[in-house]
């Protein structure tokens, strides 16, 4: 009898074991995917300055648009990048070409009570992301077009709702630095002033 109980103890002892690592490994916390070092355009953010903004998952992957060149004129006046965790949209950052100042209206969110944003013409961040606004040509008067950009930064789920508003000042002035930059608005560093 004593060989069998010795036999019943030892597996017990594998099935015990093998249950709590097991539960050590379906309890394991995922990480959060890694992004490469720049991303969005070629390089509108540094991945590490988005990386602390996201959840934890599987795979990261970029919306197709995300690889395009950055442009914005008359045929194209939007572009967006899209990041991805697990399927779902966990990042995104977005432009968009105003021909008109008084195009750029952001009364919709008036009651998520945003809080000012110093960056570009004007701004706001409220609880998931930030827009702002920059003149990239100023109308030569009232009734002709210029070039208003307008950005906008959202981040979905992230696991840290102060960091993410301590983040987004810092992210919008790179993404606003970037857009001057690629669009040759004058005064950026691209642009010839």
């Amino acid at each position: 009898m004593s060989r069998l109980t010795r036999t019943a103890a030892a597996v017990s002892t594998a099935v015990v074991t093998a249950g709590l690592l097991a539960g050590c490994a379906a309890g394991e916390e995922k990480a959060v995917p890694e992004l490469p070092k720049r991303i969005c355009w070629g390089g509108a953010f540094a991945g590490s300055d988005v990386t602390p903004l996201l959840p934890p998952g599987d795979k990261a992957e970029f919306s197709p648009l995300a690889g395009r060149s950055f442009v914005l004129n008359g045929d194209v006046d939007s572009a967006i990048c899209t990041l991805y965790v697990d399927g779902n949209t966990k990042f995104q950052a977005s432009a968009d070409l105003e021909k008109f100042e008084e195009s750029i209206e952001w009364s919709s969110w008036d009651s998520a009570d945003p809080e000012p944003l110093d960056v570009g013409e004007k701004g706001i961040i409220f609880d998931r992301g930030a827009l702002a606004y920059f003149t990239c040509e100023p109308a030569k008067n009232p009734n002709s077009p210029g070039k208003y950009i307008e950005l906008e930064i959202t981040a979905d789920d992230a696991p840290d709702k102060s960091k993410l508003q301590a983040a987004l000042p810092a992210l919008m002035k790179e993404f606003m630095a970037f857009a001057q930059r690629e669009l040759k608005c004058p005064g950026s560093a691209a642009g010839g002033a």
